[in-house]
């Protein structure tokens, strides 16, 4: 026991832990991870966004609109086709008019799924142009 009174006793001096290694350590570490990083470029979409083609004075140039509303209806021209119209329409037009565009009027609010599935059916429709226009 006589051991653990001698270390009991203070001298008066304050013993402590050293840690300007470990600030060293840390900071080599910090400037390690700084030099060695890599930033990742975040990849994206473009938009196909429509050109300005001259008119053909021969060929009649008509577009295919379609207009979605905010409460997720489909219309074409006044009348609602909803969703399982979509292909007939554009089939019916194009028949006119191959090479016409078809423009998707859709409003602020429109359901963006319906606007995905929209444009999926116009694609399968045979349209080889689908362009999207804002509503007011």
């Amino acid at each position: 026991m006589g051991r653990f009174r001698e270390a009991s006793r203070d001298d008066g001096g304050e013993t402590g832990i050293d840690i300007s290694p470990l600030m060293d350590c840390v900071f080599i570490l910090l400037i390690f991870f700084i030099v060695t990083t890599t930033f990742v470029e975040e990849v994206g979409f473009e938009v196909d966004r429509p050109q300005q083609v001259p008119q053909s004075s021969g060929k009649e140039n008509t577009s295919i609109v379609l207009v979605l509303t905010a409460d997720g209806q489909v219309s074409h021209e006044g009348t609602s086709i909803g969703l399982a119209g979509v292909v007939s329409v554009i089939k019916n037009g194009l028949y006119k008019n191959p090479d016409a565009p078809v423009i998707l009027q859709a409003d602020k609010l429109a359901p963006a799924g319906l606007l995905v599935r929209v444009m999926d059916e116009a694609r399968s429709a045979g349209a080889a142009k689908v362009s999207l226009a804002s509503a007011r």
